[in-house]
């Protein structure tokens, strides 16, 4: 099932990214400058902020229904892409395709609350989260191909019909583990032994007032408003940056774009692996696991900060590639904890809420590159990158409070608090 959602995932981020491999040559051909793409991508990240409500719709529909709803409508906006002449249709598009692809991560995190014990959902959440690199790191090789082959508007007609495709392997096989045909008794009993008792559905529907009252959802929601513009710098901004600064061609692009989302790939099952063995080795609770963790990751974000400062383009991908790294090792950290710290039955909706503070950082962040880097350049933007969850490190620590709530699963410890 995991497999499944990461598949999902993989294609979310693919289709996501497709614009940004494709944005020297949309650019130049509509004449289209960074301002307006900044616009662009703003629209996105405002669309986006939306995840609640994707959350909120698939505590209430359901996982399977609700995220096959939300994966047939991004695939087919991504594909209308291609109808695209003007910066503002793009726009338009882009604001429809952040709302139906805000559904992603709630519904990994609810899966992963659904299928999972608590000492294992570190490294399902970083499992699953592989697929956001993955699909960030296909992006530079395929759309290239397809722009180099056929043109750019033939890269979002192909990379939306893979969404099509998934679709109908989510509706064909995903259950949920009290309906899977194939999970025996003993799975079952597996799975419920190891969650907490006190975050089981309570039968009712979840409540925004309730979740924003908890100090909780503050401490992964303020974190993850000072980690996600990595990500979007990332996804959005560096083939423009490989492009404009280190003077890359397409071809080249597609050499080395990926190179960040690869060693992303390994820092989402870094992070999960990290948690676990402090678990195991040290006896840490699985909020402080995990807190330790993200601040690891935190420290070897400064990393990025010298991005600006080598000369090399190659040195400053292997910078670039140390932050995806890094940034996956935190990011999943906090995004699993939605996990650990509310119900069942609210667990899509604050992973939703969450995401919406991270994507007001990333959607901050995108303007301010858009609107200063003509004049200031990427580095002062780098070194704020390898700064700012270092910030986020002391948030998680500060706000998130645990104590003893007496899991089903001896030596679990859990996490709840409220303003």
């Amino acid at each position: 099932m995991i497999s499944l959602i990461m598949l999902g995932s993989i294609i979310n981020y693919l289709t996501r990214s497709t614009l940004a491999v494709a944005a020297p040559t949309v650019l130049h051909d509509l004449h289209i400058g960074a301002r307006e793409y900044s616009w662009i991508i703003g629209a996105f990240q405002g669309a986006i902020m939306a995840q609640p409500i994707c959350g909120y719709v698939l505590d209430v529909l359901g996982l399977k229904i609700g995220f096959a709803i939300f994966a047939i409508a991004w695939s087919l906006v991504n594909m209308a892409h291609s109808l695209a002449g003007s910066w503002q249709a793009f726009a338009w598009l882009r604001g429809m395709l952040g709302f139906s692809e805000g559904s992603a991560n709630p519904a990994g995190m609810k899966a992963t609350a659904e299928w999972f014990p608590a000492k294992e959902r570190g490294l399902a959440g970083g499992v699953y989260n592989i697929g956001a690199s993955v699909g960030s790191m296909v992006a530079p090789p395929l759309v290239a191909w397809a722009i180099l082959t056929y043109n750019w508007r033939a890269a979002f007609v192909i990379t939306g019909s893979l969404g099509l495709v998934w679709v109908v392997l989510w509706l064909l096989l995903y259950q949920s583990p009290d309906r899977h045909p194939a999970l025996s008794e003993q799975e079952r009993e597996f799975i419920s032994s190891g969650q907490e008792k006190h975050l089981q559905s309570d039968g009712s529907r979840p409540s925004l007032v309730k979740i924003l009252a908890q100090r909780n959802f503050w401490g992964i929601a303020l974190p993850r408003f000072l980690a996600d513009p990595t990500w979007g710098t990332l996804s959005f901004w560096l083939p423009l940056y490989l492009s404009s600064v280190r003077h890359m061609d397409l071809k080249q692009i597609a050499l080395f774009a990926w190179m960040p989302f690869l060693a992303a790939d390994f820092g989402c099952v870094f992070g999960g692996l990290v948690a676990m063995r402090l678990q195991k080795r040290l006896g840490l609770s699985v909020i402080d696991s995990r807190r330790c963790a993200f601040t690891l990751g935190a420290f070897l974000m400064l990393g990025v900060g010298f991005v600006g400062f080598v000369e090399s383009p190659y040195a400053a991908i292997a910078l670039l590639s140390l932050g995806g790294f890094a940034h996956q090792t935190l990011s999943v950290t906090v995004i699993t904890m939605s996990s650990d710290l509310f119900r069942r039955n609210e667990v899509a909706t604050a992973a939703g809420m969450a995401g919406t503070f991270g994507n007001a950082g990333l959607l901050i962040f995108s303007l301010l590159i858009g609107g200063l880097v003509a004049t200031v350049g990427y580095t002062p933007f780098f070194i704020c990158l390898g700064l700012l969850d270092l910030l986020g490190a002391l948030l998680l620590w500060t706000l998130v409070r645990e104590r003893d709530t007496g899991t089903v699963a001896p030596g679990l410890r859990t996490a709840q608090g409220e303003i």
